[in-house]
């Protein structure tokens, strides 16, 4: 990926893309190993080039734009030379239509999985963030979802995400009621309570905290089961004011 790009921004960038090529689909991150760190095999392109010499770029475009998330598409190494090597092919136009069709992809693919999630696939999203422990504030309150996400400056993006999490948000709930350890509700609230104020304090807000939030909870970039599962418990958590603003 471009080096001109913090590492945590292509982390993201590569998170909502779901870790998969924008053209082919291949996978772009590996998985880190006991004995290695997780392996990036992808490409933060530029839709419009980043300099004079490179493909499709466009003077006239200001500079703090270029490096921004809309001129910004992931590919693997493959199509990423290909794109750049063909730009009479590979027009600006072609480029946003793909990423447009490949965001809409990763959306439909979670969705199909929201339903088919299991008390298997919640365990394995909240033993990462079990074990922190930190205060509540317990006087947080129950508020109107839609009022929630405006007060937290989230993108209809996000807000369509939170009410697809919701239709299994119940879910959580009911395997939280059931759980044979009594602090287990306690537990899960403590680990994202604790990301979600790291992250506020890092300056992070609206749609940049709620999709880094994810993220950072080891959402697993090659199963849409997963990812839906942790989409569940961010939305529980949502809709109970533990995260975000009340």
């Amino acid at each position: 990926m471009s080096g001109t790009i913090p590492i945590k921004d292509q982390k993201l960038l590569a998170f909502r893309c779901g870790n998969r090529c924008a053209n082919c689909k291949s996978i772009l991150i590996e998985d880190a190993t006991e004995v290695d760190p997780a392996s990036i095999l992808g490409y933060m392109a530029h839709i419009k080039g980043e300099k004079p010499t490179s493909a499709r770029y466009d003077a006239k475009m200001p500079e703090k734009e270029r490096n921004q998330y809309p001129n910004l598409i992931v590919l693997c190494g493959n199509c990423h030379k290909k794109i750049d090597d063909q730009p009479n092919t590979y027009t600006v136009e072609k480029l946003c239509v793909m990423k447009k069709k490949h965001e809409s992809w990763i959306k439909e693919s979670t969705k199909t999985e929201v339903p088919n999630i299991t008390y298997a696939e919640l365990d394995v999203v909240v033993k990462y963030i079990s074990s922190d422990k930190v205060e509540i504030d317990d006087s947080l309150a129950w508020i109107l979802q839609k009022d929630k996400v405006n007060k937290n400056n989230l993108s209809p993006s996000s807000e369509s995400q939170i009410k697809m999490g919701l239709t299994q948000a119940n879910q959580v709930s009911k395997y939280i009621e059931q759980s044979l350890d009594p602090d287990f509700g306690d537990k899960l609230k403590m680990g994202f309570v604790t990301e979600y104020e790291k992250l506020k304090k890092e300056g992070l807000e609206g749609d940049d905290l709620f999709d880094t939030l994810m993220e950072s909870s080891k959402w697993n970039y090659t199963e849409f089961k997963t990812r839906a599962a942790v989409l569940a418990v961010i939305t529980y958590l949502f809709e109970t004011c533990e995260i975000f603003e009340k």
